[in-house]
């Protein structure tokens, strides 16, 4: 039987990937896009995007919102667990709360690819300048948009975890309803925010429409149930979740960029997203490096006029590190200063206004002096 074939196959149908479909898509290019679950699918995600993020994907507000959650996030609560904290607003909106399985879901959709979901990939091989996939998908270009566990990385010979650092997390979303919002004190356009102790990690905690999401991320993996387990303790304790949580935590991982040693493309090959290990370092953030990338990616895709050997993807790494940096591991300046003293330091630090909303909020999170990356 002939191989089906396409002009590029994008393996992983989350933001990465469909962003990339999208803008490949609208040049014209047969794109294909496999993913082993099948959408709508859950994701592990605390869900909320940026303006930066809305105007990358030139996301149109009014139509998204039609029977899907866009919560508008007009304010932050910070601190440590268990210590003091602060509270900033803004007058407009600063984020957006959203589902994954209704985001990714409806970017896939919109993306204009051809789509083959409930199919893993299990093989890859390079046949003659082209890759066949599965044994039955022939192309001569396939993005990797798989997440940490990206098959496409594995073929590269990276492994998930190794020495790099690593992030874990937990977290749960459940349906909320109006009588347990309102015992709770929980406020739908504020997000929780809460850094652990030892400052490697934090949990938030906000709702998004009729949901609530709670969830703990770290970058030590050690006893990160117990660590949650803590958190959620914390918040049931002082009134801000109901007592009993429907729903079980799920987990995932993933890479910070400056720490990240992925390969990011070879011959016929190119990763983008999580699959690259292009997450914030400060706030573990993903979507907007995930989308950032992809349209770095589609651009350096376009410009290699359908011949693809790694000189000519090579751009592609300059292009990620104008945007997000070079990858030197992230240092702390304050390395000298004591672990007692610095816990001490950060709890009185997030616990200002000032600190709070021009360190936090507006630098680590929503990375507001950075302009928007529009597609071409």
């Amino acid at each position: 039987m002939a191989a089906e074939t396409c002009d590029v196959l994008i393996v992983g149908g989350g933001p990465a990937g469909s962003t990339c479909a999208w803008q490949l898509c609208r040049a014209g290019l047969d794109v294909l896009v496999i993913d082993k679950q099948v959408f709508p699918r859950d994701k592990v995600c605390a869900g909320w995007i940026t303006p930066a993020v809305v105007e990358s994907l030139k996301l149109d507000l009014d139509d998204y919102a039609q029977g899907r959650v866009m919560q508008a996030i007009r304010g932050f609560r910070i601190g440590t667990i268990g210590g003091a904290e602060s509270e900033t607003r803004y007058g407009g909106p600063v984020s957006f709360g959203i589902r994954r399985c209704e985001f990714d879901d409806y970017l896939l959709r919109r993306s204009g690819a051809r789509l083959q979901t409930g199919e893993p990939v299990k093989s890859m091989e390079r046949e003659g300048g082209t890759w066949l996939v599965n044994g039955r998908i022939r192309t001569p270009l396939v993005v990797g948009a798989g997440g940490h566990f990206c098959p496409v990385s594995r073929m590269l010979g990276v492994e998930p975890g190794g020495s790099q650092s690593m992030v874990v997390a937990q977290e749960t979303e459940f349906r909320l309803p109006e009588h347990e919002r309102s015992e709770c004190g929980i406020e739908q356009d504020v997000v929780q925010l809460y850094f652990c102790a030892d400052l490697k990690g934090y949990g938030w905690c906000f709702a998004k429409g009729d949901y609530l999401n709670v969830g703990l991320g770290r970058e030590d993996s050690r006893g990160l149930p117990e660590h949650v387990e803590q958190f959620r303790g914390w918040l049931r304790r002082r009134g801000g979740i109901p007592r009993d949580l429907p729903g079980k935590f799920n987990g995932h991982a993933y890479l910070l960029y400056p720490d990240s040693r992925r390969k990011l493309f070879d011959d016929g090959v190119i990763l983008i997203g999580d699959a690259a290990g292009l997450a914030y370092p400060r706030s573990g953030e993903g979507i907007r490096p995930a989308i950032e990338s992809a349209l770095l990616a589609a651009e350096i895709v376009l410009a290699a006029a359908r011949q693809y050997p790694r000189a000519k993807l090579a751009p592609y790494a300059d292009r990620l590190a104008q945007r997000f940096g070079r990858r030197i591991p992230d240092r702390e300046a304050a390395a000298w200063l004591p672990q007692g003293l610095k816990q001490s330091l950060a709890a009185r630090l997030l616990a200002t206004t000032w600190f709070a909303r021009n360190v936090v909020i507006d630098r680590w999170f929503l990375h507001a002096g950075q302009p928007a990356l529009l597609p071409g």
